[in-house]
């Protein structure tokens, strides 16, 4: 089994009367990108800043590397990298300038370091401009940068694109699938469901506080596929399905069609014709992870 980089255990957060985070479980593999979605509010920052030593749980626990972590026992964390929020540098200074404030927190990190995490990132050609004239995606670029400058095993990174245009999303993507190809784990938070769909190896998917899903996107994706079946008597075949064991919530006639939810064409099939019911027509209709993120979380949105 791979190893688990980052772990957590009934992780939960309570303000008062509020609960932030309701007793998550969740394992994030060496070497996946692993997608953190959620609306506005469902305990997705909480979470970091649990994760980051930042805020104490109120219950359970993180563990970055096998061992615990909270504000009080912070050593797993030299071997994380994260960008969270806005960031912030001194305005005056060039982009290289604020690295090297950074660097001084890292006895090994170089020049040459610094020369390499710029160019990753494309500002290269920039690297000695005040950053008071870069752009908001520059700004999240050079937060990129500080963030890869130690080398780090684990990177956490929130809205990563936020301000880039579609060629600097494009370049973040390859970025941070190369990265963890090199056995870099990556723990992603945003709200570009495209560039999830397109990036990450699991998500899961937090609503009120609560994991609602949570898997291989590709599994998640194929869990919402449906596919329409045309029948000569609709509510017939949406009785023989339920017999057969398809749940009712999967199930819905539409006209001459009867729509499942959840199961491949050629299981519906084989079990209609089971019932001596041949379909006159199948088909199956893709969705993506927009689809799926909004229909999880409905009644959050």
């Amino acid at each position: 089994m791979n190893e688990i980089v980052l772990q957590t255990f009934d992780l939960a957060k309570q303000y008062g009367p509020v609960r932030a985070v309701a007793g998550i479980d969740l394992p994030v593999y060496r070497g996946e990108v692993y997608g953190f979605l959620g609306p506005n509010g469902a305990g997705k920052t909480t979470t970091i800043g649990m994760a980051l030593g930042l805020i104490h749980p109120t219950t359970g626990r993180v563990e970055l590397f096998g061992q615990p972590v909270s504000p009080a026992h912070v050593t797993p964390l030299r071997r994380v990298g994260a960008l969270v929020g806005a960031p912030s540098y001194v305005p005056y200074f060039s982009a290289r300038r604020n690295l090297q404030l950074v660097a001084r927190l890292y006895p090994d990190v170089g020049a040459a370091r610094i020369d390499e995490v710029l160019e990753m990132v494309g500002l290269a050609q920039a690297a000695n401009r005040p950053v008071r004239g870069y752009s908001m995606g520059m700004k999240q670029r050079l937060g990129l940068a500080a963030a890869l400058l130690h080398k780090p095993e684990l990177i956490i990174l929130d809205e990563p694109t936020n301000g880039l245009d579609p060629a600097g999303m494009r370049e973040v993507r390859d970025l941070l699938r190369s990265l963890a190809g090199g056995g870099t784990t990556i723990f992603l938070s945003s709200h570009l469901l495209h560039e999830v769909e397109q990036t990450c190896d699991r998500v899961a998917v937090l609503k009120q506080g609560q994991i609602v899903a949570q898997g291989r996107v590709s599994e998640l994706l194929g869990q919402r596929q449906v596919v329409r079946v045309r029948v000569p008597l609709p509510t017939v075949a949406r009785e023989a399905l339920l017999q057969s064991g398809v749940p009712a919530d999967q199930i819905r006639t539409n006209g001459s069609y009867v729509e499942v939810t959840g199961l491949p064409g050629e299981q519906i099939v084989e079990r209609l014709a089971a019932h001596a019911i041949y379909p006159g027509e199948v088909i199956a209709q893709g969705t993506d992870l927009e689809e799926t993120f909004l229909e999880l979380t409905r009644e959050a949105v």
